[in-house]
């Protein structure tokens, strides 16, 4: 039987990677930051059901846009996403790219997605469109983690470290600040199924290289349990980068 790592490094290859982006749109509140996530319908083949940010895969009109520079195209898709799908518009140049993720090789549609953050400004009227996008709900990021750890907001590991990482910020400036001038993350998850156990590894984990989750030693991954992604980060060598900011 071919271990998850051979299952994940002969499923796909670089060439099908498709560029995306999204955006963790923010405002302040008397009781700290608040996100957008939107609910993607449930007859979606990709993330039914779930919450996400707003976000989709870059479109020939972005890169013409951006006159072929595919990092700053994936800003004008994100702020352009977040206008189709809720109404609002984020301006680009606000934009701080918080991490980049790579589908696992395993999966059947690979996207290679730019993570980006920003206020939202302005009238924060939200307006989907009842087809792609079923509902809408602006929340604190703590209430987000706790409603996805209680079962409640069924999400995809992106968005739940996403949120996890940004959690730890106490304000828009303070995040702004601290992300321009941080380390971006490369993300790059193996995806395993043992025992019948659904498990993410991250770099550092003790078997993201073999593909192997049962190989004792450091634990840097998300394990789906019932309809909940549990984030795990112990023992991790501290040269390995981090996913998850720690508040400091």
């Amino acid at each position: 039987m071919p271990s998850a790592q051979t299952a994940n490094s002969t499923a796909g290859s670089d060439a099908s990677l498709r560029p995306a982006s999204t955006v963790v749109l923010l405002r302040e509140t008397r009781a700290g930051l608040e996100t957008l996530l939107l609910k993607r319908n449930k007859a979606l083949m990709f993330a039914g059901g779930c919450w996400v940010f707003p976000g989709g895969a870059l479109e020939p009109a972005d890169l013409a846009a951006a006159q072929g520079d595919e990092v700053r195209a994936s800003r004008i898709a994100a702020a352009r996403e977040a206008w189709e799908e809720s109404g609002l518009r984020p301006d680009p140049d606000d934009m701080v790219l918080v991490s980049h993720w790579t589908t696992p090789v395993a999966e059947p549609r690979r996207f290679s997605t730019w993570i980006y953050a920003a206020p939202v400004t302005g009238a924060q009227e939200v307006v989907i469109d009842g087809g792609e996008i079923h509902d809408h709900l602006w929340i604190g990021i703590d209430k987000a983690i706790a409603m996805h750890e209680a079962g409640e907001l069924a999400m995809l590991p992106p968005t739940l470290v996403t949120l996890l990482s940004l959690g730890s910020y106490n304000s828009i400036a303070e995040l702004v600040g601290e992300e321009r001038h941080s380390f971006v993350p490369e993300v790059l998850p193996v995806f395993a199924l043992h025992e019948g156990v659904v498990t993410v590894m991250f770099r550092g984990d003790a078997g993201y290289d073999t593909g192997d989750p049962a190989l004792a030693g450091a634990r840097h991954r998300a394990t789906l349990d019932g309809q909940r992604w549990i984030y795990t980060c112990l023992n991790v060598d501290p040269a390995c980068p981090q996913l998850v900011r720690q508040a400091g």
